[in-house]
């Protein structure tokens, strides 16, 4: 996990109205490695969700260096994989449709290929389901699914659990680290939820609002599989937990015009 998939140096978003100017993101520089999985935190407004569509190339008006496997990223491409909040899936088709989209499945290695992503995610016995009779979390897994099966190089999560009941939201978490163990594809997930970026990321990205800017990156030292009822996990969520409080402390400040 050597080579540096993506970067980003000095970064600068500006979105323009006819009546303000407002900084979105400000000299943002970051390094993600091939097959690294990275967590990014943060106060709602800080541009969390701004970063990672410029990432995908679904917003290209912005000024800095954005490189995935050494290209300028100018526009959405299948080497970026983009799973948003809700699923998203086309309720006239089949899981296994949704699943191959524009592919047909009267193509042997297709199939195939849907089909291995379907045991992948956990939803054998649901090809032929429609999305109405599956659960969030289901449709969830098709989502990602749909994603893979174009094998991108850079798997783009905003926030993807973040309207699932906890015990679905765990499930899903785990299925997430099984496919990333799996296939060793790169992710960034977006949440903001401090126990799961500690639960799933290598590294920890804390953002900063007005203008949003990356306050501190923390690698997390823990092995996989995680207990979030132990130890380690304990003190290393304290230790994100603390200088997380220290951006929600600056916010307010900044807000408070102190």
């Amino acid at each position: 996990m050597s080579e540096r998939a993506l970067v980003i140096e000095r970064l600068n978003k500006i979105f323009t109205t006819p009546n303000e100017r407002v900084v979105a993101l400000r000299e943002i520089d970051l390094q993600v490695k091939q097959g690294e999985f990275i967590t990014v935190i943060g106060p709602s407004g800080c541009g969390k969700s701004t970063l990672l569509k410029i990432v995908a190339g679904l917003d290209v008006e912005y000024d800095g260096k954005v490189e995935l496997n050494g290209q300028q990223i100018k526009g959405p491409s299948l080497e970026k994989g983009f799973i948003f909040q809700e699923p998203r899936l086309f309720p006239w088709l089949t899981v296994e449709k949704n699943i191959a989209g524009d592919q047909s499945l009267k193509d042997p290695k297709v199939r195939g290929k849907v089909h291995e992503l379907i045991r992948l995610v956990k939803l054998e016995g649901f090809e032929k389901a429609y999305p109405k009779e599956l659960s969030g979390g289901m449709a969830q897994r098709v989502s990602i699914a749909r994603a893979l099966l174009r094998k991108p190089d850079i798997l783009l999560l905003d926030e993807p659990f973040g309207a699932l009941d906890a015990f679905t939201r765990s499930h899903m978490q785990e299925v997430l680290l099984n496919i990333w163990e799996t296939n060793k594809t790169t992710m960034i997930f977006v949440t903001h939820d401090l126990d799961e970026a500690v639960f799933l990321g290598q590294r920890v990205v804390i953002m900063n609002p007005r203008p949003g800017h990356i306050k501190s990156v923390l690698p997390i030292e823990l092995s996989f599989p995680r207990k979030r009822s132990s130890l380690a996990f304990q003190e290393m969520r304290r230790t994100v937990l603390n200088e997380f409080e220290k951006v929600e402390e600056e916010s307010y400040t900044v807000g408070a015009g102190i």
